[in-house]
């Protein structure tokens, strides 16, 4: 009997894009337990997530290292047949480390990697090479237990999340989640109020985010000439919030977890790339996701695989010179399609 333990500690996003590695596992081996190991404060994600059995809440904040010998032992106890290590970095490896599984599966850049019985390289593709999605990656790990296709990622927001938002879907509207925690990875303040101010009018707009987010909301809705904007920041859970995404004409997100919110629920996207670029496989994964981003080439991007806090440059060309017509697209092809 498989019992299966999944690491990914890292942010939110990548917890949402590590859940397509619990699908693929499901679907080989149905019967098999598969628990899912995160950080606090992404638990949420996984409420109510059908083929995970138990998620494992480390608390990295408070206590991290005494929480850390702690969720090892923990790990320790539960007798898992195969960890699958998607975090890359020393803590979490040293929980592979002791979890004394007959398996140990994890990234080559890990300290803790020579204890792995299979290690796997970690590639992010050159930005004008063939790219490789961050779900491509993660199935490597898994490859010799499945097959080398991934799965695609999946949330399952609960009746209770849908009901929270069926008010707010009785007419056509549109989502945006603005704001990032990088500063270049966040599509300007001044351009969401410029595409804003061309949506359809008798959309509603909807902008998403973290209570934090509010002053952002607040100046465009402040300055925007669309008289149907509302701000959901800090009032919605992720789940909740990818419900309401589900439902929306069109999702406009940065280089940043609500993207993957979108894939996971196969809801119409558009991803704006500032500084980073759709090349490190962070990028929509169905058909109806679109990449924006600027369209010449830039000498200074990406500037690096994250974000900064600033342009390096100090112009933020990769942001201030897309255009508006890019993120209209659907707009304008609609139009077409009705003359």
């Amino acid at each position: 009997m498989h019992n299966f333990l999944i690491i990914q500690t890292s942010f939110i996003g990548d917890v949402v894009l590590a859940t397509a590695v619990a699908e693929k596992l499901h679907a080989f081996y149905p019967d098999a337990s598969i628990d899912f190991l995160l950080r606090k404060g992404n638990e949420s994600l996984l409420k109510g997530h059908p083929v995970i059995n138990q998620v494992l809440i480390w608390d990295k904040q408070e206590g991290k290292k005494r929480n850390l010998l702690r969720m090892a032992l923990r790990v320790r106890s539960m007798r898992y047949t195969h960890v699958i290590n998607l975090h890359r970095f020393g803590s979490t490896g040293f929980i592979t480390f002791l979890s004394g599984a007959k398996h140990k599966i994890g990234f080559d850049k890990s300290p803790f990697s020579f204890c792995y019985t299979r290690k796997v390289e970690h590639i992010i593709a050159d930005p004008y090479t063939t790219p490789v999605h961050e779900i491509e990656r993660n199935q490597t790990l898994i490859a010799d237990l499945t097959d080398e296709q991934p799965a695609l990622p999946k949330l399952y927001p609960g009746e209770d999340d849908y009901h929270r938002v069926r008010a707010l879907q009785m007419t056509p509207y549109i989502c945006i989640a603005p704001a990032s925690v990088w500063f270049t990875k966040q599509f300007p303040t001044q351009k969401w109020i410029e595409l804003i101010d061309h949506l359809p009018a008798d959309h509603k707009v909807y902008l998403l985010g973290a209570l934090s987010d509010e002053e952002m909301a607040k100046a465009i809705i402040s300055n925007t000439r669309h008289r149907n904007v509302t701000s959901l920041c800090g009032s919605i859970s992720f789940l909740q919030s990818a419900a309401l995404m589900q439902g929306a004409a069109m999702n406009y997100v940065n280089d940043s977890a609500p993207l993957h919110f979108a894939s996971a629920i196969d809801a119409p996207v558009t991803a704006v790339f500032c500084s980073t670029v759709p090349a490190f496989g962070f990028g929509p994964v169905r058909e109806n996701g679109k990449v924006v981003e600027i369209a010449e080439h830039l000498y200074c991007r990406p500037c690096g695989l994250h974000g900064h806090k600033a342009c390096p440059e100090g112009h933020f060309r990769c942001a201030i010179d897309i255009k508006k017509e890019q993120l209209l697209w659907w707009t304008l092809k609609t139009t077409s399609e009705t003359a």
